[in-house]
């Protein structure tokens, strides 16, 4: 057998390897048509190359892909190629630190030996498409390594957290999940020296350390809604609460979950909306850009807001001035 022979049957060895957990000898041998003495000289050659295969004893011990000391090069199918390149791309404006720049070098090294076909189709959605950036709070891969080993292994963590209000204080937690929201990435867990659950941003994270100390696993809310309630109400001076003529599905593809709260009303047809702001006209202008019917439950204040911003938008439609005149003519004069 050539060689080009043989390094097509370890690359084609390579790619069942990646496709279940793990193969008995004489699976690979009836795929690949060959002797099980010659998938063992194979996954010899592919341990040369940095891959930990790890095999089971026996005469028909199994093999699988293990974990390595370093990071092996990777086999991928066509729309595996075209995925990962399309994820490289957005991820190179993400919100982890470093994470953009590390990006930027996987996809220029995956598009350097992409075959051109694959190439094309990946530049062509590149050009045809612009991400709209907007700052977001950068976090350090190491915050979110450690944090996800923690929640996984039910280990205490402690940090330094920095406040809204720019207060810094030591907190030791039981971490039970991680929610991010795009710009912005939380973690729910028990606040050991509060005795209650709580949100943290993890960009105001500081000093994050593993304890060594293990946790049982509390009963805890859901970790996406009770993170949505927190940062959709918790950091917000006003809350109102509406009844919309429309269902819950379509009124939730309208409000992201960030933005507010979607649940059923007793009544057929109609939805329940909490959503929260510092200003109840901003509420009521949202709420009427939302097109459906709309019933006040509380506060009582957002009808008067509501007739405030009508006021304004009726002036702003018959350009007529509306509020200060001298502010009003100010404006004109300039």
């Amino acid at each position: 057998m050539s060689t080009e022979d043989t390094a097509a049957r370890v690359l084609r060895l390579l790619s069942l390897l990646q496709q279940r957990h793990s193969w008995f000898a004489q699976e690979l041998a009836a795929e690949l048509g060959v002797t099980t003495r010659s998938v063992r000289r194979d996954v010899a050659r592919l341990r040369s190359l940095g891959y930990p295969v790890v095999s089971a004893a026996g005469a028909s011990g199994g093999y699988r892909l293990g974990r390595g000391a370093r990071m092996p090069p990777l086999l991928l199918d066509d729309d595996e190629a075209v995925a990962a390149a399309l994820s490289l791309r957005l991820s190179s404006t993400h919100a982890v630190a470093g994470a953009g720049e590390a990006a930027l070098r996987a996809l220029a090294t995956l598009d350097q030996v992409m075959p051109p076909r694959l190439r094309a189709e990946v530049r062509a959605v590149h050009a045809a498409t612009d991400p709209l950036h907007r700052p977001v709070a950068e976090v350090s891969p190491d915050v979110l390594l450690t944090l996800a080993r923690a929640c996984r292994d039910g280990e205490r963590v402690r940090f330094s957290y920095v406040s809204g209000t720019g207060t810094e204080s030591t907190r030791t937690v039981e971490p039970v999940h991680m929610v991010t929201t795009g710009p912005r990435w939380y973690l729910m867990a028990w606040d050991l020296d509060r005795d209650d659950w709580r949100t943290f941003r993890l960009d105001r994270v500081r000093g994050l350390e593993p304890t060594g100390q293990r946790f049982r696993r509390r009963e805890h809310p859901d970790p996406v809604e009770y993170v949505r309630s927190s940062v959709t109400e918790a950091p917000y001076s006003r809350t109102a609460r509406v009844r919309v003529r429309t269902s819950p599905e379509e009124l939730a593809a309208r409000v992201p979950p960030q933005v507010g709260s979607v649940a059923p009303d007793a009544e057929r047809g109609w939805s329940l909306l909490t959503v929260s702001g510092d200003c109840l006209e901003w509420i009521a202008c949202h709420l009427a850009m939302l097109g459906w019917e709309i019933v006040v439950l509380e506060p009582a204040e957002l009808r008067e807001a509501a007739r405030s911003m009508a006021a304004r938008l009726a002036a702003l439609a018959e350009g007529t001035a509306h509020g200060d005149g001298a502010g009003a003519r100010e404006g004109a004069e300039a």
